[in-house]
This record gives C-alpha cells, sequence and structure tokens, in this order.
C-alpha cells in the first residue's frame, strides 16, 4: 500500500480550538504510524466527510465553553459516525453539545494529579493498575450527572468527570492531556483510542512517505530542472538528497555564503554535499556584500531585514543563469504551514510568515515544491537517516537562517564576527569531546555587548562577554535549560577567556522557554 492510500485509509484530524499543545497532539498521533492533519475547529461536517477520517481529536484551548464567543466545533459531526476523542477543552466542549452542563470548578487543577480508573471502557485499557499520574491544566469542568449519557471512566478527588465515554456512540473525553510526558499512561491511552477504537492499523511510516515523494516529484518535474537553496540544516540538506534520490543531475543546489555562517560551514556543507548528494552544487561567495549592508545595524528585526533582501537578491542572480530551471523547492515543514496559515484546512490565526525562501517564487517566476510541508522536524530526521545521510548532518543543531548575525547582539562587525566564531567552536568542540553534543538539543555562544572590567597578567581589560545557551526540548515548543556538569563549563570559560581576543568574561544562560526563547534575537 503507498503512502498516500495509508494516510487516506488512516487519517486522524486534531480539531484546533487554539491550545499550546495542538501540535503536540498531531506529534503523538503520527509516534504511533498514524498520520494526523491539525485544522480549524470550525471545519464543517461536510469537509471532514470529504476527508474521511478515521478519528477525530478536539484539542484543548484557552477559552470557557460557557463564554460568549467562544469557539464551536459544527455539530454535525456528530451525525458521521467518527469516534471523536476530547481533550480538556475539547471534553467540554463535546459534553456540553450534547447536553451537559459545564462549569467554573471548585478547585481547580493545574500540574501533576493522580487519577482513580473506575472503568476501562475500552479506552483507559492500557492504563495499568487502577491510579496514575496525568496532567491536569483545567479551571473548568464537566458537571456530573448519573442519569446523564455519560460513563465515569476515571476521576480525581476533585473532579468526578476526569475520563468519560458515551454511553451510545463512540465519544470519549478527558479532562487531563494524555500527549504531554508527565501523563505517565498517555502514549498508550491515546493508542488505544487510534487502534481500539478508531481501527487504525499503523500503515503511515517514514519509507513509505519517501516511494511516495520520489514518485510524486519525479511525475511533476518531467524533464525539468529544479533549484534547491542549500544552507546546511538539517531541511535544506534533507531536502536536496530527496531531489537526488528522484531527479538526480536535474537537481540543482544554491549555497549563499553569506559570512554569517559558522566556522568553515561553507566548506563542510560543500564536502559532505560532494560526498552524499548526486546534484550540482553552485556556492555564491557574498560575505562582503552582506557585512558591508550590516554595518551600523543593532536592531534585529533590521538585521533579519537586510538579510533576507540580500539573499533574495544573490540567490536571485546565480538562479538566473540556470537554464531550463521550471521549479524552486524549499524545505518548508509542517510548523510552518501552520503557522503561517498556508493550510487551507488549517488554524485561521497567523503566527508568523513564511520564513523560508519568501518572495523567490513570485520573483523569479518559478513553480514550488515543499515535499516535507508535512512533516515534523523529528519526522524530517527520521527521513535523512532513510535517506542514508550520515548521522552528524541529520542530528546537526538548529542554525537561524540569519546565521551568527542574531547572536552577535549589537552591530555586526568583522572582529566581533570573529570572537563569536573562536568561542562557538570552542563550545561545539568541548561539547562533542565530552559527549554532550547529542545530549543537547540546541547549543550555541551569543556575543553580547556588554563590556567589564577583568584583570589578565597584571592588567586592566574592560572587554565584551560571551552568553552560553545549550537547552533540551523534544518540539522547541518549549524547551528547558540543558544542566551541563560544572566542570564542562568551566574548561569551556577557561578556554574561551585565554583563546578568544576581546572577552574576558563568560555566562551560562538557565533561562526555560517560555518565558525567553531559545535564541537571543
Amino acid at each position: 500500500m503507498s503512502q498516500v492510500d495509508s494516510a487516506r485509509e488512516e487519517l486522524v484530524l486534531v480539531l484546533d480550538f487554539g491550545s499550546q499543545y495542538a501540535q503536540l497532539i498531531a506529534r503523538r498521533v503520527r509516534e504511533h504510524k498514524v498520520f494526523c492533519r491539525l485544522v480549524r475547529h470550525d471545519l464543517t461536517a461536510e469537509r471532514i466527510r470529504e476527508l474521511a477520517p478515521r478519528g477525530i481529536i478536539l484539542s484543548g484551548g484557552p477559552a470557557s465553553v460557557y463564554d460568549p464567543g467562544a469557539p464551536r466545533f459544527d455539530p454535525a459531526i456528530l451525525d458521521l459516525g467518527i469516534p471523536i476523542l476530547g481533550i480538556c477543552f475539547g471534553m467540554q466542549a463535546l459534553c456540553q453539545t450534547l447536553g451537559a452542563t459545564v462549569r467554573r470548578a471548585d478547585h481547580r487543577e493545574f500540574g501533576r494529579a493522580a487519577v482513580e480508573v473506575v472503568e476501562a471502557g475500552g479506552l483507559l485499557d492500557q492504563v495499568r493498575g487502577k491510579t496514575t499520574t496525568v496532567w491536569m491544566s483545567h479551571g473548568d469542568q464537566v458537571a456530573a450527572s448519573p442519569d446523564g449519557p455519560w460513563q465515569v471512566l476515571a476521576s480525581t478527588p476533585t473532579c468526578a468527570m476526569a475520563a468519560v465515554r458515551h454511553k451510545t456512540h463512540p465519544f470519549y473525553g478527558l479532562q487531563f492531556h494524555p500527549e504531554v510526558v508527565h501523563t505517565e499512561e498517555g502514549a498508550g491511552i491515546l493508542r488505544q483510542f487510534l487502534m481500539g477504537v478508531c481501527g487504525c492499523h499503523g500503515r503511515w511510516t517514514m519509507s513509505d512517505f519517501l516511494d511516495f515523494q520520489v514518485a510524486s516529484i519525479r511525475e511533476r518535474v518531467g524533464n525539468d530542472r529544479v533549484i534547491c537553496g542549500l544552507s546546511g540544516g538539517v531541511d535544506s540538506s534533507v531536502l536536496a538528497a530527496l531531489l537526488a534520490r528522484s531527479i538526480g543531475p536535474q537537481a540543482v543546489c544554491i549555497l549563499v555564503d553569506n559570512g554569517l555562517l559558522r566556522a568553515d560551514e561553507a566548506q563542510e556543507v560543500a564536502g559532505i554535499f560532494q560526498g552524499h548528494f548526486g546534484t550540482t552544487l553552485r556556492v555564491a561567495e557574498a560575505g562582503e556584500l552582506f557585512l558591508d549592508a550590516l554595518a551600523g545595524v543593532t536592531d534585529p528585526q533590521a538585521k533579519r531585514k537586510k538579510i533576507g533582501g540580500l539573499f533574495i537578491d544573490v540567490f536571485t542572480r546565480e538562479a538566473k543563469d540556470l537554464a531550463g530551471a521550471r521549479f524552486l523547492a524549499q524545505g518548508t515543514l509542517y510548523p510552518d504551514v501552520i503557522e503561517s496559515g498556508g493550510s487551507p484546512d488549517g488554524p485561521a490565526a497567523t503566527i508568523k510568515t513564511h520564513h523560508n525562501v519568501g518572495g523567490l517564487p513570485e520573483k523569479l517566476g518559478f513553480e514550488l515544491i515543499e515535499p516535507l510541508r508535512d512533516l515534523f522536524k523529528d519526522e524530517v530526521r527520521r527521513l535523512g537517516e532513510e535517506l542514508g545521510l550520515p548521522r552528524q548532518l541529520v542530528w546537526r543543531h538548529p542554525f537561524p537562517g540569519p546565521g551568527l548575525a542574531v547572536r552577535c547582539l549589537g552591530e555586526v562587525t568583522r572582529p566581533r564576527l570573529l570572537a563569536l566564531r573562536q568561542a562557538d567552536t570552542i563550545f561545539q568542540t568541548e561539547l562533542h569531546q565530552s559527549g554532550w553534543y547529542e545530549k543537547t538539543s540546541q547549543a550555541f555562544a551569543v556575543l553580547l555587548p556588554v563590556r567589564s572590567v577583568g584583570v589578565m597578567g597584571d592588567g586592566r581589560t574592560y572587554d565584551e562577554t560571551i552568553a552560553l545557551r545549550a537547552v533540551s526540548t523534544d518540539d522547541f515548543m518549549t524547551a528547558d535549560w540543558a544542566h551541563l556538569p560544572h566542570e564542562l563549563l568551566a574548561r569551556v570559560s577557561t578556554r574561551i577567556v585565554n583563546e578568544v581576543r576581546g572577552v574576558n568574561r563568560v555566562v551560562y544562560d538557565i533561562s526555560s522557554k517560555p518565558p525567553a526563547t531559545i535564541e537571543w534575537e
């Protein structure tokens, strides 16, 4: 069975009511090899019938269902005969639509809670024991009604209906969040809904996805050429490898060396590229152009705009020299599609604008190819492994599009870039040698425009500060600072101060996301 047939047969839809965990629900479903899409909460029953999902999940959300203007789903979906699982707000919306009362809880529940399983009910069959720890985040709850249509499956001392099932329809509700790791049996509960209730078999595999995309790209491209922007990051590298597998020399990759890459990165990318790709690589040397344009610029958004505009100019110049190029390939991922409002069925709120090669398809008259647009980051890494890319490339830490310019706070100058590169190289080297690189999700150095007094060789110094940042995360939506050993941090600090001129102080960032972001700019 092909990937597209498996996806069509075993599609599950997540209706997004604004939950911070909505994307996480979709990722958890896909971990069970069931294809999942995040869609608008008010998607019509007619459209859902066309999509023919095996199941529907109603996400949580920040609203109260009894508030005027609270988001609603189309009640006609209840007549489609499709199993439904409501989570938190989704449970309340489902129960209220079927006549239950939702009210402000006498006792709010936030964080870990112990629930008692009253009845497995086909949903909690995988739960071991009578009690289990779950993650709660609610101030409202469904009022219990013994003669109502809902059977209680689990409860807490302050929430009588922590898990429920409808007595006559395949509808279920969870007041807690099974998608977060803090819910101990969450993966088993979701699996039971997908396999036991919805009848899915878990046929959506990365191997099937690869076969489908190779055939799809070949059919669409024909004998034309495809241009791909290669940065050396995971997304663009996997995209380039996919194009190489699909159309070989018809794909031409362009690497714009903007002078803002890490130490020896352009040469490293070119070396890996030549060893693992069967396509042409063109390197556009434009470092001086970018650095001159950034002179005197300190505002982060102004940096991004200048870098983005120049990138388009350089890329355009290189692309125009390629005869027969009809398509532009971009490494757009599913979160990009969701957050930019790029899907007609997706959530309507636009969180951010498209951040890949913005404006290039229209500027150059290319047709756009985005074969990764259905994948999350972790799935892209799995696809890279399926394509046979080297592990050091597939599991490389993310690097921002504007490069070191947004890690060099304040004005970007050649001396400051040199100091930042040297400090970052020391940090990366020590992380690799200590075995901590793969234990962290992203780690880097930041040069701060903060000078402080120091003493070196009995002399006074007044130099800048390097901040080290390392985080651990599953999805990059939230992140915790990595608890690196003090001995490692001390070694990195000593090397940076001794080896990097213009730096006399090193600090370690212990902020989590939220409230901080992972990058500094």
